[in-house]
């Protein structure tokens, strides 16, 4: 699974990679210690225009289908696990149009032995982003009024795979690792087989797991109140 996670620069440095035609007002800064319900960078492409719009905008993390009561659901829907995702109710009509790009420098992972459990930052070797595959959804906030541009609320899972390669010595889960160059597919609202997709997706991830790094981290990183470079340091 995919817990905790790094952006370490600003998100407006992913417009060129990714291609991104519309950046929002308000990103988060730079964080080392991302943990569920905060805000995260997000790209997405918008159906709403013609051809569709790919955007930078700042989510909750933690899915918030249309139909929830509250935004409480969404700490349960951090993850979202790639092989149910097409008959999880929670998941079903994300996977179908609102599919979204999660950019990160690394993220933490803990390996658990003899019920001691140690934390591990993975990234990738060099400085490039690393890119989750990722789902979203916009809810409203009945509790305010029609004409309060806060009463929509942008909210985003990770999706996770059977871990592989290195990966899998930590835990048996990893995000849904995506190529920069694979972003135009998996973003594109209009595709119509997204069985074929997912599975296409899952499949090209361990692909990219060669490319990673992983050394154990300090303790502290499991208080989400610390923050900063030091969390992600190697142990003297």
């Amino acid at each position: 699974m995919c817990g905790r996670f790094v952006v370490g620069s600003s998100g407006s440095e992913l417009v060129g990679v990714l291609r991104v035609d519309v950046v929002g007002d308000d990103l988060p800064q730079p964080s080392f210690n991302i943990a569920p319900t905060d805000r995260v960078a997000i790209v997405l492409d918008s159906a709403k225009t013609e051809p569709p719009t790919r955007r930078l905008e700042a989510a909750r993390w933690g899915l918030i289908p249309g139909w929830a009561k509250d935004v409480g659901i969404g700490a349960k829907a951090i993850n979202a696990r790639a092989e149910e995702v097409e008959n999880k109710p929670m998941f079903r009509q994300a996977l179908i149009a609102r599919r979204a790009i999660v950019p990160a420098s690394g993220y933490y992972e803990w390996k658990t032995e003899d019920g001691v459990k140690t934390p591990y930052y993975i990234h990738p070797a060099g400085d490039e982003p690393l890119f989750f595959a990722g789902l979203y959804e916009w809810w409203k906030d009945p509790s305010k009024a029609a004409d309060d541009p806060s009463r929509w609320v942008l909210s985003f899972t990770i999706m996770t795979r059977d871990a592989v390669g290195q990966l899998g010595s930590i835990h048996d889960r990893m995000p849904l690792f995506i190529d920069a160059d694979y972003a135009d597919v998996w973003l594109d609202p209009t595709t119509e087989n997204v069985g074929d997709l997912l599975d296409a997706t899952i499949d090209a991830a361990p692909a990219l797991v060669d490319g990673m790094l992983m050394r154990e981290v300090d303790r502290a990183v499991g208080n989400v109140r610390n923050n900063g470079p030091q969390l992600i340091a190697p142990l003297s």
